[in-house]
């Protein structure tokens, strides 16, 4: 083996060395920062789950969770409301066609009270002493006048259902007012995230300052972070 080929193993395995470390470091920052925002999770969970709402307070403001979080309401309200609609259209359209045939099946029965009305028209005209000829007449015929009563109901039923769907057309319209206005609120989210945005992640950001020179607050270390301190120099 030349010289020349020895470098170039030894420089290779150097370089695999190199790579190993890399991934070993991203591996361990991965996980870091993995373990953070776990922990900045458990913080806000427990934070959400101890917040009671009071209408006589106005600060602070009620935590992000799906209770509260505006966009994912305003979804919800769409949704269930587009969901709903659509079921109420559906009941109305099954309404508006069984009055439809209803009315078909009273169109049936009409004729056959026209029928009867016409044997028992000749009837009562041949033999006009038989009370029970006229009799059966006027029957049909009172049958067949409540019979279009019923039919002008149908019809009126059927005028209702169609004004109550153009009525439920609006309620289109507001979800898609509502969707106007989350797509507005989301550009505004996007438009301030991008504006405060910064080039350093918050975990690995310098705490602020209890005190600074100025400040009104007086006790620039307080009673338990003394005490903590003394804890700490006697276990020493």
């Amino acid at each position: 083996m030349t010289q020349e080929e020895l470098d170039a193993l030894m420089n290779s395995d150097d370089a695999d060395s190199d790579n190993l470390e890399l991934e070993i470091q991203n591996e361990s920052d991965l996980q870091s920062d993995e373990a953070l925002k776990a922990e900045s999770q458990q913080l806000e969970d427990a934070k959400v789950s101890g917040y009671r709402p009071n209408p006589d307070v106005a600060w602070p403001p009620p935590p992000p969770s799906q209770e509260h979080k505006v966009v994912h309401q305003l979804d919800d309200v769409t949704r269930d409301s587009e969901q709903k609609a659509t079921e109420m259209m559906e009941k109305l359209e099954n309404i508006n066609n069984f009055f439809a045939d209803s009315e078909g099946l009273l169109g049936e029965i009409d004729k056959v009270l026209d029928k009867n009305i016409e044997i028992f028209s000749r009837l009562n005209e041949k033999f006009p002493n038989v009370e029970s000829f006229k009799e059966a007449l006027e029957l049909n015929r009172d049958v067949k006048k409540t019979g279009g009563e019923i039919i002008s109901h149908l019809q009126d039923g059927q005028d209702e259902v169609m004004m109550a769907m153009d009525s439920m057309q609006y309620q289109d319209i507001h979800r898609q007012k509502i969707e106007r206005v989350i797509n507005v609120m989301r550009a505004l989210s996007h438009y301030m995230n991008s504006l405060f945005e910064g080039k350093i992640d918050d975990s690995k950001r310098v705490g602020s300052a209890v005190h600074i020179e100025g400040d009104s607050t007086a006790e620039v270390v307080s009673n338990d972070d003394i005490e903590a301190l003394i804890a700490n120099l006697g276990k020493k």
